[in-house]
């Protein structure tokens, strides 16, 4: 694991961009959980982390698909492919990510 940054940093369904290690991730914090997705529609190749967290999930800004938080699976069109999706770990106020691992 790899730490990505601190809690504090994270606003609730506000992504942030971060890089853990050479992997461009975005982190969502939703109420006590934070998940980790790659930074990368699997539509469009464009940042998730300039979309916005809607009920489905996180919103690709450019053509609307989104991708569930916790499996990364593509719950709206254009996409079908699911975005990789890594292990968190919250220690006191560190956030923690394995880049190597994904979850689904």
């Amino acid at each position: 694991m790899i730490r990505a940054c601190a809690l504090s940093e994270l606003d609730d369904k506000k992504p942030l961009a971060v890089e853990v290690g050479d992997v461009a991730i975005v982190l969502v914090r939703d109420g006590d959980e934070v998940h980790a997705l790659r930074d990368e529609c699997s539509h469009a190749s464009l940042s998730l982390s300039e979309g916005e967290v809607t009920r489905k999930g996180i919103e690709c800004w450019l053509h609307g698909s989104c991708f569930d938080l916790r499996t990364g699976q593509p719950s709206s069109p254009p996409a079908t492919e699911p975005v990789d999706v890594y292990p968190v770990r919250v220690d006191g106020d560190e956030v923690f990510v394995d880049p190597t691992t994904t979850l689904n």
